[in-house]
């Protein structure tokens, strides 16, 4: 135990340099995210092996210190989503390739993790909008009602799941909210103003405001529809009324 808490980020790094069975290593997390380190940051190492090679860095698996988090996996593994965590997939779209000796293929493959496949991103998309969609409409309706609370605290979900429905229309993986500020200021979403859209999810999120609630939606309704998704809004008949600007 002692000496895996001394075992620091570039001494690993020259280890696995040196070990054959390394075909990659991808840096994440803040240290991969330009101007987001701070005296806390860790760093957080995807440590990716050959799968027909042997080596003793598997010993190190499940590694994880105020200084250096590792995750090792075998090649097949880091390629597919199988036996990996979903949140890691936009940490991994974002991460640095410290080590590729597969002649660019583990850059590759993060820039194939960046991107949602078709049917993927417009089945996510049907079901963010309907999560929206449904916590939109309780927090209208309980501000009707006089339920100040419950309007707050179905707003706060609603924009959440309003993140992820933008993100999978871009076909694109959600940021932590962490890194959202960074990534919209980077990697804006079509058709939206980043700085306008943090704002309003910054209002709703602490004040439920109803009418920037409808305002918001009446965006979100129409990039909704020119994607194709009229039928989960329609599927919400009359209801709509009370979600859009009145």
């Amino acid at each position: 135990m002692t000496a895996r808490k001394a075992l620091t980020y570039d001494a690993f790094v020259a280890l696995a340099t040196a070990d054959p069975a390394v075909v990659g290593l991808v840096l994440k997390g803040s240290r991969a995210h330009q101007g987001m380190t701070t005296e806390h940051s860790d760093h957080d190492l995807y440590v990716v092996l050959d799968d027909d090679r042997e080596t003793n860095l598997s010993r190190f698996a499940g590694h994880r210190t105020t200084e250096l988090d590792l995750v090792i996996v075998g090649l097949h593994e880091f390629r597919g989503t199988a036996g990996m965590p979903g949140f890691d997939r936009y940490a991994l779209a974002r991460g640095k390739v410290v080590l590729d000796r597969l002649d660019g293929g583990i850059a590759r493959i993060l820039a194939d993790k960046a991107l949602l496949g078709a049917d993927e991103a417009f089945q996510e998309a049907d079901k963010w909008l309907d999560a929206y969609s449904n916590s939109l409409y309780r927090s209208v309706k309980n501000a009707r009602d006089g339920h100040a609370l419950a309007c707050r605290l179905d707003a706060a979900d609603s924009i959440r799941f309003l993140f992820e429905l933008l993100f999978a229309l871009d076909r694109r993986p959600r940021p932590f909210n962490k890194y959202l500020e960074w990534e919209l200021a980077r990697f804006p979403l079509p058709g939206w103003d980043s700085a306008e859209l943090l704002n309003a999810a910054d209002s709703i999120s602490a004040t439920g405001d109803i009418s920037t609630q409808r305002r918001l939606f009446a965006k979100v309704e129409a990039a909704a529809r020119r994607a194709g998704h009229g039928a989960v809004l329609d599927a919400w008949g009359e209801d709509l009324h009370l979600m859009r600007p009145q």
